[in-house]
């Protein structure tokens, strides 16, 4: 099964776009849904049944306002980065792994939550 992530591609851009990544493989939309859609027409293969959450960006017990501003910084350093062929610093490299899978996993322990107040 592919995993699929789905992102603000620049959050202070207006309007709104979106970048969905699996992978090596990215596409950008208006929506969280054409992003997928494009990613997944892109995708060879039988999709497997899947799951998709779209949560608030708004901070949280699980991921705070100050991760998610540092999270903000280091995403427009890095697309800024990317842009130029300029790779970020390692040490910020790794913050802003550490900080997309703290974010990954406050995502699971939110979808956990939602899945345990569904009735039986």
């Amino acid at each position: 099964m592919s995993t699929i992530t789905v992102l603000p591609d620049d959050p202070q851009a207006t309007p709104a776009r979106f970048r969905a990544v699996s992978g090596d493989r990215q596409s950008v939309g208006a929506t969280v849904g054409e992003a997928l859609d494009a990613l997944t027409a892109d995708l060879n293969g039988p999709l497997e049944t899947t799951l998709v959450v779209v949560q608030p960006m708004a901070p949280d017990a699980l991921f705070t306002a100050v991760q998610q501003q540092r999270l903000g910084e280091l995403m427009s350093r890095w697309r800024a980065g990317r842009d130029a062929g300029v790779p970020l610093p390692s040490a910020e490299q790794a913050e802003l792994d550490d900080l997309i899978r703290a974010e990954v996993d406050a995502a699971g322990k939110r979808a956990a939550a939602l899945l345990a107040r569904l009735p039986a």
